[in-house]
């Protein structure tokens, strides 16, 4: 049986679940067209590692995660849905869909176990916060600012796109997600306390099951490097200037004042690179995987910022980004990712 994650955006609350839900061990804990009762019995499940069997065809919802392969009985359940990051590229983002890996890929990362320092949390750090179902909204971003090991996690209160602070209650259960180098994370914690002085934060339970994914197939370096992008489905040969901050043999982030197009379009970008001491010119194609907007305008983030695939990629041109990459690596190992 291949089993997939669920998420509390496919649990929903008073309604019958459209497949039968089984327990991280595979043992069944609600049958198909089986309601879930209220936020005790939704927590519960999602505590007890609520899947489904993935062959199955599941409703197509907007605004929702795509959900991760979990792992076979024989192996401890250590996969799972992927949270956002703050680096983006090759459909990467932890706040858009993850992609699934091959099943080979997935057996293995299923093998391994995440603790609380893999994620490598930083003071600033973005997380994103999935409020309960019951409030119908997306998930919200908030920063890391501190923790206390075995006790709690400490994050800024979340505030609505509309400006409100998220209504949370003490002891409601929230889905915090993460994204580190290669790999995104999920893990569900309880509210501890809602403080507003001296200023609003908020104390959550410290993560103990935290379930992760390999959503990057290749090393990404941080970079600074001015690009030209147009949209190549445009007749106009108007260009418009964009920051590459990191790079991959697979994808770039791409960092502008504006948005370059919506998912799925695809970019022309031109660039250069140094290779050895020798400038090499880059025109390749991208297709478009995230978009994330800056909702804080005072922070030192980008307005806009893009996770770009690339297509038809020249092998030539390959081996010039990989070799690009692999001198950053050795040469300045601080800017690996």
């Amino acid at each position: 049986m291949s089993l997939m994650f669920a998420s509390s955006s496919d649990l929903v609350i008073g309604k019958p679940v459209p497949w039968a839900v089984y327990d991280e061990s595979q043992n069944p804990i609600l049958g198909q067209g089986e309601i879930v009762r209220d936020a005790k019995h939704q927590a519960d499940l999602l505590a007890a590692g609520a899947c489904y069997e993935a062959s199955l065809e599941v409703p197509v919802m907007d605004n929702v995660e795509a959900p991760i392969p979990a792992k076979p009985a024989s192996a401890k359940v250590a996969a799972v849905s992927p949270m956002p990051p703050a680096n983006l590229g090759e459909a990467e983002s932890p706040f858009a869909a993850a992609k699934v890996l091959p099943e080979q890929a997935a057996v293995d990362q299923a093998n391994k176990q995440y603790t609380f320092d893999d994620m490598r949390l930083k003071v600033e750090d973005r997380l994103l916060l999935e409020p309960p179902a019951k409030l119908g909204l997306d998930k919200l971003p908030v920063r890391v600012l501190g923790y206390l090991r075995g006790a709690s996690l400490i994050v800024t209160t979340p505030f609505t796109p509309t400006g409100q602070r998220l209504q949370l209650i003490e002891n409601e259960t929230v889905v915090m997600r993460s994204f580190s180098g290669q790999n995104a994370f999920a893990f569900a914690c309880n509210v501890v306390r809602i403080c507003r002085l001296p200023y609003e934060y908020l104390h959550l339970s410290f993560p103990e099951n935290i379930q992760g994914m390999m959503i990057r197939k290749a090393p990404r370096v941080k970079t600074r490097i001015i690009a030209a992008v147009h949209d190549s489905h445009s007749a106009s040969d108007k260009q418009t200037s964009a920051l590459i901050s990191d790079i991959s043999a697979k994808g770039i982030s791409l960092d502008s004042k504006q948005q370059l197009g919506e998912k799925g379009e695809v970019l022309n970008i031109a660039f250069r690179v140094q290779l050895h001491n020798v400038e090499a010119f880059l025109a390749l194609k991208g297709v478009i995987r995230a978009v994330i907007k800056n909702d804080e305008p005072d922070s030192k983030s980008p307005p806009v910022r893009h996770g770009i695939e690339f297509q038809d990629l020249p092998s030539n041109d390959s081996v010039v980004l990989q070799s690009m990459i692999y001198q950053q690596m050795i040469e300045n190992p601080d800017k690996l990712m």
